[in-house]
């Protein structure tokens, strides 16, 4: 159990992914299981349900990718001036 959670802590995106995706077509699943879908549906479906858990993990991520670094004359980084309080 203790090389699973190491496992999970050294790889943060791909065990959101499992979780992910086991969630997602844990749902497809029930909500799909009186369709009557053949065997080869039903591997397309479990298939499109694992890639769009991944795209969502990976979508996600992006912020993480996101560069931290901010330089002090950046004009997003640099506050408005207030607005002048109208005269009575």
């Amino acid at each position: 159990m203790k090389r699973v959670i190491e496992w999970a802590k050294a790889h943060p995106r791909l065990t959101a992914w499992i979780v992910l995706g086991l969630g997602m077509n844990a749902i497809v699943i029930y909500e799909a299981r009186s369709v009557g879908l053949l065997a080869t549906q039903w591997a397309a479906l479990i298939v499109a349900t694992t890639l769009v858990a991944g795209l969502c993990v990976w979508i996600i991520g992006w912020d993480d990718d996101a560069p931290d670094d901010t330089t002090a004359g950046d004009a997003k980084d640099t506050p408005a001036a207030p607005a002048p309080e109208p005269k009575k």
